[in-house]
């Protein structure tokens, strides 16, 4: 009886598990049978490893080989193991030897020509394999740029499983990253190409100096898209650490380039109003794949038309915009991905939507319901509520607005001061910081906080709605370089709190 062994990663959400794959060549028909709870993808490698060995000039045993994926118990999904499956049948049959193979995390499916395809999930699995202490891990050719962002481990790729045996039995090198990583510009259009609209251009800038959510009513063609789709451009890069954890939902999602293999801008994702709450959250069968809410992550979520998306769908939004992530559970675990993002909501008033009020022939309870989807614990998470308004002749004034790069300065100075004030605790915006913390240990002045608490005691707004208000006087303090919110800032976020609703 003949034993080889090799290892892979299983990954679940953007986290990764080591499998122990072995193979046993023992006496009997010739057959290959696989356990440990593959799914059907897994289920079909067997077909696709053998004809890879037999076509890359190597010999596939004629005995019963058996392949185990261990742990036993872990749910295997996709393709990512075929790459070590096959070595591992090479090694019990004595074709490689093991030195290299019992040092190196191999990950990429094979073709039936012996190519290595490159899979979902990569970056996360290099990350699981370092953390894990191991020294070498081989990825496919076309995903070394992606995996090559990690640090800490040696990263190789491999164009075929041809070039992996030579490489195992040292006759042959296998490619290396190069390093180079094409750095973006900013994209989606400059705030300069916006006019009027003065008071939502001042509150878009408030979300990305705090990185508070925005709702945004209007007329259809007032500028709603298109100043949410500006926002982006007024964030800050990502850091290292957030780059590598946006990429890595990427990745899992499948949106990566080999182009573009780092996510280094903060994305900007808008679902159609269509979309279902799986594609919204996440989901899907046997592995649950991120939503619009993950791929948002450290970015934007711009949901258009928000008066036309499912009731369930607004709703599920609660617990990301609240927590910073969402956990999907199934049969077989949990599967966890961060989620946070600024949200941005666009919304006609009313169903018909005419370019003015005076005009619209709506029932008043057919207007109330057309926005009352938002319901009200979702409304209460929304920081910033502006109702635009058009204005005769602005599309054609010859006055010109203020560029992105201009707004981007101020929101970056703004951002390095709320960072300097929460770094003790790791806060990084005033959008993320708990609402004890600023009742308690940075509590306002009686005479700034006076309009929260009338506000309060008439029933005008609610505890987090405070809490709400407060973040974002802070952040137009940060704005204009103060050090404590005034009670003219305070009266500007609950003013922020109200203009939608008119």
């Amino acid at each position: 009886m003949a034993l080889g062994r090799a290892h892979s990663v299983a990954v679940t959400g953007v986290d990764g598990l080591l499998v122990e794959i072995e193979a046993d060549i023992g006496q009997g028909l010739p057959s290959v049978h696989l356990v440990g709870l593959p799914d059907t993808a897994l289920q079909e490698s067997r077909n696709r490893v053998r004809s890879a060995v037999a076509n890359s000039g190597e010999k596939w045993p004629d005995g019963r080989v058996i392949l185990a994926l261990s742990p036993a118990t872990l749910p295997k999904v996709g393709s990512v193991y075929d790459l070590a499956l096959a070595v591992a049948v090479l090694d019990a049959s004595g074709a490689v030897p093991c030195e290299r193979l019992a040092e190196t995390v191999v990950l990429g499916e094979l073709a039936l020509d012996g190519r290595v395809r490159r899979v979902r999930g990569i970056l996360p699995a290099v990350i699981a394999a370092r953390n894990a202490g191991w020294p070498t891990v081989v990825v496919p050719e076309p995903a070394l740029a992606e995996a090559g962002l990690v640090d800490g481990i040696e990263i190789l790729g491999a164009a075929s499983l041809r070039a992996v045996i030579d490489w195992l039995r040292g006759e042959g090198a296998l490619t290396e990253p190069s390093g180079d990583v094409p750095v973006p510009a900013h994209t989606g259009g400059d705030l300069s190409e916006v006019v009027g609209q003065d008071e939502a251009r001042w509150a878009l800038e408030v979300a990305a100096a705090g990185g508070h959510h925005l709702l945004l009513t209007g007329p259809p063609g007032i500028g709603k898209t298109m100043l949410a789709q500006r926002l982006p451009g007024l964030l800050p890069p990502l850091s290292d650490a957030e780059s590598l954890e946006v990429t890595a939902i990427h990745s899992m999602a499948g949106l990566l380039s080999g182009n573009q293999p780092l996510v280094t801008m903060p994305p900007f994702v808008a679902p159609h109003h269509s979309t279902s709450a799986t594609a919204m959250v996440g989901g899907g069968s046997p592995a649950a794949r991120p939503g619009a809410v993950s791929c948002a992550h450290r970015g934007v979520l711009f949901l258009d038309e928000c008066a036309e998306i499912g009731t369930k769908v607004l709703e599920a939004l609660r617990t990301p915009l609240e927590e910073g992530e969402i956990r999907i559970a199934r049969r077989d675990g949990v599967a966890r991905y961060p989620a946070r993002f600024q949200l941005v909501l666009a919304a006609n008033p009313c169903p018909c939507a005419p370019a003015r009020d005076v005009d619209c022939i709506c029932a008043p309870l057919a207007r109330r319901r057309y926005l009352g989807k938002l319901s009200g614990p979702l409304i209460d998470r929304i920081d910033i509520w502006v109702q635009m308004r058009g204005h005769s002749g602005a599309s054609f004034s010859s006055e010109n607005a203020e560029s992105s790069a201009v707004v981007r300065a101020r929101v970056a100075a703004a951002r390095r001061a709320a960072a300097l004030r929460w770094q003790e605790d790791g806060w990084t915006t005033n959008a993320e910081v708990p609402g004890h913390v600023l009742r308690q240990r940075f509590r306002l002045p009686h005479d700034s906080i006076a309009p929260v608490e009338t506000a309060l005691r008439m029933g005008r707004l609610s505890a987090r709605g405070a809490d709400r208000a407060i973040r974002v006087a802070w952040t137009i303090c940060d704005l204009r370089g103060a050090d404590v919110p005034s009670a003219q800032d305070v009266m500007l976020a609950l003013n922020f709190r109200q203009r939608g609703a008119q």
